[in-house]
């Protein structure tokens, strides 16, 4: 956080996240928020706070801290209490979103392999509950951050930048904060996700194979099986959400796995001859671009989302032309 990585890809690639991850996901919340794309309430809760969280994740993450960094290092946002309550917000909002996209998988393993817990746990209630829960974790757990910082100058008795304290570095507390801090995310969610998603696999793979026997046994023929039909959609979301949260943290992922193991130090500021510094800053950059991807998933497996999308798009268009008219 000291020093903000620069150059001219980050430069163009921060902006272009921001312009898309904004609309995108206010659209998301806008339109799921209606309940008229044909999911559940339980499905639609969790999707409406992925996409709350990754809103939060372009606004702090992108926005208010790479975009400021590379094109306003000296406003307001770079004094040293505010700097520090940005970091905490930035460790919060990914946070939230890596484990909503955990609890959200998870959620979808129980309704496709668990049926007698499928009534008791995929409620809009329980999922409304695990979403405070999630998010209000994330929020105390990152709060510790606001105090691992300090200024680098004090100018005019105000203090600028923000530099980890050194004994973030030496004390034992902090080091053992740090360890868990990276369990939590990345590796956690990672490995669940990974993990919810083979036993799911699993699970459809013997059902199919068994569905199969027994309508071909009852009919003599295999027919198309309406109830795989209609868990069809419920399966290509779910796969596409955790599959794309798997491909986009994999960098970040090994980045840290990298660093733990051959105790790497995390490189400051921008050197791009820096192999640890380029592994780290495209980590970063994959994972900012995975609170973009849900969006254009939806669009793409749900025909309702298309079309209250394409909705809200005529819409504006024709009241301009209304007004053009007039």
């Amino acid at each position: 956080m000291h020093e903000m990585p620069t150059g001219p890809v980050l430069a163009i690639y921060y902006p272009i996240i921001s312009v898309i991850g904004v609309p995108a996901n206010f659209a998301v919340i806008i339109i799921l928020s209606r309940r008229r794309c044909g999911l559940s309430r339980c499905i639609t809760n969790y999707l409406v706070s992925m996409a709350v969280t990754d809103f939060l994740v372009v606004v702090t993450a992108v926005i208010l801290n790479r975009i400021a960094g590379i094109y306003f290092p000296y406003s307001f946002l770079s004094i040293t209490p505010v700097c520090s309550f940005r970091s905490a917000l930035i460790y919060a909002a990914l946070d939230s979103s890596a484990w909503l996209t955990v609890a959200f998988t998870f959620d979808r393993f129980v309704a496709i392999c668990c049926q007698k817990m499928k009534i008791k746990y995929c409620t809009e209630k329980i999922a409304t509950r695990v979403i405070l829960f999630l998010s209000a974790l994330s929020c105390v757990k990152n709060a510790c951050f606001y105090f691992a910082f300090e200024p680098i100058y004090i100018i005019n008795k105000v203090p600028w930048f923000c530099e980890i304290k050194a004994m973030v570095y030496t004390e034992a507390a902090w080091a053992a904060f740090d360890w868990i801090r990276s369990t939590l995310n990345p590796f956690l969610p990672f490995i669940l996700i990974l993990l919810l998603n083979a036993l799911t696999v699993r699970h459809i793979l013997v059902a199919n194979r068994a569905r199969k026997r027994l309508r071909a046994q009852n009919n003599g023929q295999n027919h198309n099986d309406p109830e795989m039909e209609k868990r069809k959609k419920s399966i290509v979301l779910l796969f596409a959400i955790s599959g794309s949260f798997i491909l986009l943290y994999l960098l970040f992922f090994t980045t840290i796995l990298y660093v733990r193991i051959a105790n790497v130090p995390y490189p400051s500021g921008s050197d791009f001859n820096n192999p640890t510094f380029l592994l780290q800053e495209s980590g970063y950059m994959l994972q900012f671009l995975s609170s973009c991807i849900n969006p254009f998933i939806y669009a793409g497996t749900q025909n309702k989302f298309r079309g209250e999308l394409k909705k809200g798009v005529k819409y504006p268009l024709m009241l301009f032309a209304k007004f053009i008219k007039v």
